[in-house]
């Protein structure tokens, strides 16, 4: 039987936690707490666009990263060339170079969702293991093709002077950045929650469990699929460029395959098909990536039998472990 009332505690409490974070930390002294903070909500976001399309579209991609990384490199190329006071297209269109956010991230978002189309027109032709391959060779492409950009930095990558402006947001304050992200994931949260008790989400719930059916009943089950994929593209690439304004530089490991998989790792851990897993999942994962990469090089070794573990014993992830009994479409 479900337990809403542990749930709501949960993510009540989850939401006071959150909201008191940096005020609570910088009364401790342990202000870098606010950066580190601000990173699982950044994954925590690319999570939530990831488990769109794996845990309501069972669409196991495995080049995710492909968006994240595009998002965070049109945010560091578009200021770049405000910098340098360059354009950085004069034809057929004029395009100048900017530092809004306003303009920087919803353009982050813009192409990572046009990639999302050209990929998913292509990649969701397959399915299965065919489909892990195109959308993993998709993303190597586009790594290899960044370190060949050396105008932008090529392997070493590319620096931001400034993190972004945001109009009365002060970015460069990390408690105004770290606000600024939560909200974004709040929001990402509450409209996936919507979008998946809509009948766009049980259709697509439908073609994750059977597209035979769906499409014998009349769905164009192809372009349900291609509009998950598009928007979860989007939103990963919104979330590139918020890694991108606060480590204050990008190079192509944000593309590159082992990125991807730890996205995906994120998701899974958290609980695939489940509207707060990837929260849990990112918290998680990167918490234990903090603390035990400060006890010794080879955290790796340590992290996989932990996931193991959280895998066999917690086959719906951490998030099943609070909706004990609730299905995966939660």
């Amino acid at each position: 039987m479900a337990r809403p009332a542990v749930t709501r505690l949960v993510l009540w409490g989850a939401l006071v936690l959150l909201l008191a974070l940096p005020p609570l930390v910088q009364g401790l002294g342990a202000d870098f707490a606010v950066g580190v903070a601000t990173r699982v909500l950044i994954f925590a976001l690319v999570g939530v666009s990831l488990n769109l399309i794996l845990g309501y579209g069972g669409m196991v991609s495995f080049g995710h990263a492909a968006f994240f990384g595009a998002g965070a490199y049109v945010v560091a190329i578009l200021a770049q060339h405000d910098t340098q006071g360059e354009q950085l297209v004069t034809w057929p269109i004029v395009i100048d170079g900017t530092q809004s956010a306003l303009i920087a991230w919803p353009a982050a978002m813009a192409v990572s969702a046009l990639l999302a189309l050209v990929i998913g027109l292509i990649a969701l032709r397959t399915s299965g293991l065919y489909f892990i391959m195109i959308t993993l060779a998709f993303a190597q492409m586009l790594y290899f093709l960044f370190i060949s950009l050396r105008a932008y930095g090529g392997e070493d990558g590319l620096s931001l002077f400034a993190r972004s402006a945001a109009g009365p947001f002060d970015l460069a304050d990390d408690v105004h950045f770290y606000y600024l992200v939560l909200g974004f994931v709040l929001l990402a949260l509450w409209i996936k929650r919507r979008l998946v008790a809509s009948r766009f989400g049980r259709t697509l719930r439908g073609i994750r469990d059977n597209e035979r059916r769906m499409q014998a009943l009349g769905f164009p089950t192809f372009r349900y699929k291609l509009a998950a994929f598009v928007m979860a593209g989007a939103v990963a690439g919104l979330s590139g460029a918020l890694i991108a304004n606060q480590t204050e530089f990008v190079s192509p490991s944000f593309l590159d395959w082992q990125r991807s998989g730890e996205i995906l790792v994120i998701v899974i851990l958290g609980g695939m098909g489940r509207v707060y897993g990837p929260v849990a999942g990112a918290v998680a994962f990167l918490l234990l990536e903090e603390v035990l990469s400060a006890w010794t090089d080879h955290w790796m070794l340590v992290l996989g039998p932990i996931l193991v573990l959280v895998v066999l014993f917690a086959k719906g992830g951490i998030w099943s472990l609070i909706e004990r009994g609730e299905t995966t479409d939660g």
